[in-house]
This record gives structure tokens, C-alpha cells and sequence, in this order.
């Protein structure tokens, strides 16, 4: 019997921190080589869409950035979307994917 509650107990904290974590950023800076200024890419708004902007890419093989144009993306009711993001911490460069959060 205790082990069932201990076993809910386990279930149910879980079932609170996963949606914390699927709206953090996560990062790894494994990247030497800074990406190079955003493209200005010009995109008009169209209704019941939102634009995903481009972003640089790092290429392993290539050893290089490359850029992945913006986009449109349908609109998600009660969501909003996070740009994709480079950061730099130690001379190392880490990047974040774009992603959708839900609304506060």
C-alpha cells in the first residue's frame, strides 16, 4: 500500500516539473566561432500566421554558419513563439532552437 502512494507521490511531482522544463531554454555551448550578424529579412504579416525569424545555423562539417530563412507558421491559440537564440559565456558559443511557450 505505501508503495502505491510512494509511486503516485513520484507521478504526480513529476507531472508538475515537466512542463517547467519543456519552456526553459537550453544551451550548450559547444560552438568556437560566433555567428555572424541576423539577416534583415523582410516579411509582411498575414493573418492567422506568425513569422518565425531566420537564424544562423552552425555547420560541424563545414565548420561554418549558415543562415535557415524565417518563415510563417500557423498561429497556435493560447501559444507564443521564442525567436531561436546564440549566446556566449566563456569565449563558446550555444544556441537555442525557436520554440512555442504556452500564454501567462
Amino acid at each position: 500500500m505505501n508503495v502505491r502512494k510512494t509511486l503516485l507521490a513520484v507521478a504526480l511531482a513529476g507531472s508538475f516539473a515537466a512542463p517547467l522544463m519543456a519552456h526553459s531554454a537550453e544551451f550548450n555551448f559547444n560552438v568556437d566561432i560566433a555567428p555572424p550578424a541576423p539577416v534583415y529579412e523582410q516579411m509582411p504579416a498575414r493573418e492567422g500566421y506568425v513569422v518565425t525569424p531566420g537564424y544562423y545555423q552552425f555547420d560541424a562539417q563545414r565548420h561554418a554558419h549558415t543562415w535557415v530563412k524565417g518563415a510563417y507558421e500557423p498561429a497556435r491559440r493560447g501559444e507564443h513563439f521564442v525567436a531561436p537564440e546564440w549566446r556566449e559565456q566563456g569565449g563558446r558559443y550555444g544556441f537555442a532552437a525557436g520554440r512555442w511557450e504556452h500564454d501567462k
